[in-house]
């Protein structure tokens, strides 16, 4: 049986879900890209700056669910921030394309079973919620045909007259102390106030508000408003991960008002991805395979390139032929040791995909698990074991 989550929810998925999601966000800092940062209304960015919604009820995403689907957006260069299920789809007249591939995104709650409210009624405890994670495939708008004509048409950028005010009535809003003045921006934690610099200290203005709103986030985090850890140090892990948090607080900030600020924090990505790796789950198998491949290609300067292919049903070590080639502009040879080193990594990754398969089918298959789906879906059944309800 797999490891449980002790409060009766499984911890696999979500744990797989958290690998998932983290390796997509590390990849790109790795690379030098902030996922909360896109080049929007660019060539390479066809959709207008904006929060991602769902088109069919006008709901915003929120959370992880804005990087993952910002970064669908940017790499199949869709034109709309609007995003629909398969179903939403058709009961709006239209229809996924034939062909096209879903994105997916995460929804993360509580539910408190029946006999675990009868319980608490029954011994005056309270009742204890299990959280549950479900997973969900959207399609953007532009994966899409025969839906309503306002709902493909792009949004065009707000004009940047507009945008200052939003921004100030926000602040204000937040019931922040809020200075405008000095030299340097920053939040002070004792005083409980925000210093910022006015917007013509600054090379390109727009970005005094990006600024502004990274200083806010800092406030956010005080022991009487959100409660953070505001005491690390320069340089220190406590420090990068609240640097990360009002970065983030920050790009989706800018996203829903329409900003489209021109700064970047480039000197924090390094530290940024160690936070991330020492927060989220980690499986040193996996990243002893990922480490393999790194320093193979930076010895070739990433050059290197696999072609697999799989004999009969199983998709495992065993049953892989591996070509490795260099993709060399001048055509250099691939080290002496780059074919033995990719093709033993990629076994070893196939073989821990294989064994995770075996474990997420062991655990989907055990008893425990279909009854909690019973549970969370409120199945009922008669005498004679059909269901009902």
């Amino acid at each position: 049986m797999s490891k449980r989550d002790p409060r009766g929810r499984p911890s696999a998925d979500r744990t797989s879900l958290y690998d998932e999601i983290t390796g997509k966000i590390l990849a790109e800092l790795e690379a030098g890209r902030l996922p909360w940062v896109q080049p929007w209304g660019t060539a390479a960015a066809k959709a207008p700056l904006a929060m991602p919604t769902n088109a069919a009820t006008g709901r915003g995403y929120s959370g992880i669910n804005v990087l993952i689907l910002w970064g669908a957006v940017i790499s199949h260069g869709f034109p709309s921030q609007g995003w629909l299920t398969f179903r939403q789809a058709l009961s709006l007249g239209g229809n996924v394309r034939k062909g096209e591939r879903g994105t997916t995104v995460v929804y993360a709650d509580r539910f408190v079973p029946d006999d675990e409210r009868r319980r608490a009624r029954e011994t005056g405890d309270e009742a204890q919620a299990i959280p549950f994670l479900k997973r969900f495939t959207v399609f953007n708008v532009a994966q899409c045909a025969g839906l309503p004509e306002d709902l493909v048409a792009a949004v065009p950028a707000p004009e940047l007259g507009l945008i200052e005010p939003t921004v100030d009535a926000l602040i204000r809003a937040s019931g922040i102390d809020f200075r405008i003045g000095g030299d340097r921006a920053y939040y002070a934690p004792a005083p409980d106030y925000v210093m910022v610099p006015p917007p013509q200290a600054f090379f390109e203005p727009i970005n005094w508000h990006r600024t502004a709103l990274h200083e806010c986030a800092h406030a956010s985090g005080a022991a009487h408003r959100l409660g953070r850890d505001l005491t690390g140090s320069f340089g220190s892990k406590k420090y990068a991960f609240e640097e990360l948090v009002a970065e983030i607080a920050s790009a989706f900030c800018c996203a829903a008002l329409g900003i489209a600020p021109t700064v970047r924090h480039a000197d924090y990505i390094g530290s940024w991805a160690e936070v991330i790796r020492a927060y989220a789950p980690t499986d040193t198998a996996l990243h002893r395979i990922a480490d393999a491949l790194q320093a193979v290609q930076r010895r070739n300067f990433y050059q290197l390139r696999a072609t697999m292919t799989h004999r009969g049903r199983y998709y495992h070590e065993h049953c892989m032929a591996i070509m490795v080639d260099r993709d060399s502009p001048v055509g250099q040879d691939m080290t002496a040791d780059a074919e033995d080193a990719v093709s033993e990594a990629l076994r070893d990754l196939a073989r821990w995909l294989y064994r995770q398969l075996e474990r997420e089918y062991e655990h989907l298959t055990s008893d425990e698990v279909v009854d909690e789906a019973i549970a969370a879906n409120g199945y009922t059944f008669t005498e004679a074991g059909r269901r009902f309800g």
